[in-house]
């Protein structure tokens, strides 16, 4: 019981996502996308169990 009204709403949300033009930023995902591949070294050294940065307990 209850699955009414939420069914509603999530039909109502496709719709509006369907038939309302959204604006969208093709500067930004191009950004984002091209950006996203590049990792930084800097990750492994701020990790404390990666390889290499593990020291035990003293």
């Amino acid at each position: 019981m209850g699955r009414g009204r939420a069914k509603a709403k999530q039909a109502k949300v496709a719709r509006d996502l369907k038939y309302n033009s959204q604006e969208t930023d093709f500067e930004a995902l191009a950004r984002e996308l091209h950006n996203g591949g590049v990792k930084s070294d800097d990750n492994e050294e701020e990790d404390p169990y990666a390889e290499g940065n593990w020291r035990p307990r003293a």
